[in-house]
């Protein structure tokens, strides 16, 4: 068997761990019915365009290069494991990981729409977690929105010349940040406050989801480090190959 075919092996088991340790789940990304059907079609078509250039931007990687597969498995299988962990935050959500930063930064924001959208469709059927109606507003923020702001602030902070490792925790937390920034605005839009309207409502929803989502996001930044470390370990080649870690000169 080949390193390749090893390393895929034990990517599907961290995605088959994460089935089996996640306990049944009453909470949520954002749950059915929490949204007007306007808004659930609404982000649903804002999300089409981001997914049909991701579908591109994956089929484009894995042409190139085979090796890419590896990496990619990983990525998903990381976004898995830690977004299906939860803290219950308010009625119509949760705080939890959301582990899009490390695929955006290997491989680009678009790329990562693709992998959210089925991290967030197997929860939605196989854990009650999210919904099948509010896929779109899910898949916008935590699936486009988040990973556009790691793979941002990642490049900004690349061409800063700031450590890599520095670079990755805080492009992989502010993410994570980000993309409940987002949650709380199509929650407000949904549910505006009868005094102060969506922009009342947006700062209850923050301020709720802050004190959970604050040291959530500083682990998650902490825990893509780490990956990352371990991945230059096991899987230097694929790195190398996707341009991650460049060739050595002699």
């Amino acid at each position: 068997m080949q390193k390749t075919q090893k390393k895929l092996i034990a990517a599907a088991a961290a995605l088959s761990i994460g089935f089996g340790i996640v306990p049944a789940a009453n909470a949520m990304h954002i749950a059915e019915g929490y949204l007007p059907p306007t808004h659930c079609i609404v982000w649903g078509v804002i999300c089409l365009p981001f997914l049909l250039a991701g579908f591109f931007s994956l089929q484009n990687t894995v042409k190139k290069n085979r090796r890419a597969l590896t990496l990619i498995a990983i990525s998903g299988a990381f976004i898995f494991v830690i977004s299906s962990l939860k803290i219950p935050s308010i009625a119509a959500s949760c705080s939890h990981m959301t582990g899009t930063g490390l695929g955006a930064i290997l491989f680009g924001p678009l790329a990562v729409s693709i992998l959210g959208l089925i991290v967030l469709l197997f929860q939605a059927l196989l854990l009650a977690h999210g919904g099948l109606t509010t896929l779109g507003a899910n898949c916008f923020s935590m699936a486009i929105a988040g990973p556009l702001v790691t793979f941002l602030l990642y490049t900004l902070l690349k061409k800063c010349k700031v450590n890599k490792k520095v670079n990755i925790f805080i492009a992989a937390a502010v993410g994570d940040l980000f993309t409940y920034c987002v949650t709380s605005l199509q929650l407000a839009l949904s549910h505006p406050s009868e005094v102060g309207g969506a922009g009342a409502s947006f700062g209850k929803f923050l301020a709720v989801f802050a004190p959970t989502q604050i040291p959530l996001a500083v682990i998650e930044g902490i825990l893509t480090v780490v990956i990352v470390i371990a991945m230059e370990s096991f899987a230097t080649k694929e790195l190398r190959s996707i341009g991650f870690i460049k060739e050595e000169t002699k």
